[in-house]
């Protein structure tokens, strides 16, 4: 390709370089419809817009053409290829690629990756970013303990590559094996049980292929818990709530309470507050190394609303030999 054939695809599509995928989309969808030919029969000038707007399109929509396509230009087709320059009826522009053994070699000099003051030598290290990623089989492990959208993690090649993957609390808990569909690969992941909102999972090998050198980074999978209704994280512990009720908070009481493990049953104390918590050692979250967290049990005081005759006469009889004032601590504030 010429230089003077060169096309800025986001120029012909009206949009920036930083435009997301769901805005090239959008000026596509909307010039497309203003040019097609059957809006505008026998109208060459709009024939040719359309040609070139479904041509800037067909690159900016595809993550890996786009990425070569901002890195190198009008050069975009020739990375990672053999050098084009004696390849019959193409155009380089007048310049003279023969003292270069490929491409990749005529672009890093181009652009000033090598040292040795314009002398091809050792290569520089560098760095740059993309702005999408893909990535058949494997295990995902702790880092510290289907579609993508993929995001660029690391800076020089070979390039790492980020996605967001949703689990339920059972998922998380038991450990899973999912599989994605990524582009023209498949991968298959095995989820270790006790997974976190925030925990990052590794799967080797699985990320971005650098367009340079054709090595490719790993993936890393963030994770998501999908809302639980009854289970919630504090730190590393399980949190939950139950409801009891006001004879019982007085009285104490033996109830069940909900373990990822089923129903254990707990023993209040007499008196217990609206509020308090109480530990179940052991039956929280699993632990990456050891064990599991505990389970938080916080206690609400559920007041009923639909009382019989009879439960009605027994708490206005608690209420007139009541002794205990909650709010007698409270007679004497003033500001």
């Amino acid at each position: 390709m010429a230089t003077t054939d060169f096309k800025d695809y986001y120029a012909v599509l009206g949009v920036n370089k930083t435009a997301s995928a769901d805005e090239i989309k959008q000026a596509f969808r909307k010039l497309a419809r203003k040019y097609h030919p059957d809006v505008n029969p026998s109208n060459k000038q709009a024939e040719a817009r359309f040609k070139e707007i479904n041509e800037a399109y067909e690159v900016l929509s595809d993550p890996e053409k786009r990425q070569k396509y901002d890195q190198f230009g009008q050069y975009w087709k020739q990375v990672g290829q053999g050098f084009p320059g004696g390849g019959a009826g193409v155009d380089m522009g007048g310049f003279d690629f023969s003292q270069y053994g490929s491409f990749d070699d005529f672009i890093n000099e181009l652009l000033g990756r090598f040292g040795g003051g314009g002398t091809r030598g050792a290569r520089q290290s560098y760095s740059y970013r993309t702005s999408t990623g893909a990535g058949s089989g494997g295990y995902a492990g702790y880092s510290g303990y289907g579609d993508f959208g993929f995001q660029d993690v690391g800076g020089a090649t070979p390039q790492d590559s980020e996605a967001i993957i949703s689990l339920t609390f059972s998922e998380a808990f038991h450990g899973v094996q999912k599989r994605f569909n990524l582009g023209n690969e498949t991968i298959d992941v095995r989820i270790p049980a006790g997974a976190k909102p925030g925990s990052r999972l590794r799967v080797r090998g699985k990320g971005q292929i650098s367009p340079l050198t054709q090595q490719r980074g790993d993936l890393y999978l963030k994770v998501e818990l999908q809302s639980h209704p009854f289970f919630q994280f504090e730190g590393d512990n399980l949190v939950c709530e139950v409801p009891i009720t006001p004879d019982e908070a007085v009285l104490g009481a033996s109830i069940e309470v909900p373990t990822p493990d089923g129903s254990v049953n707990v023993k209040l104390p007499a008196g217990v507050r609206s509020g308090q918590s109480l530990r179940l050692r052991g039956k929280g979250w699993p632990q990456p190394k050891s064990g599991r967290s505990d389970q938080l049990v916080k206690i609400a005081i559920a007041t009923p609303r639909d009382i019989s005759q009879q439960e009605r006469e027994y708490y206005e009889k608690i209420r007139t030999i009541r002794t205990y004032n909650p709010r007698s601590n409270l007679q004497n504030i003033r500001l």
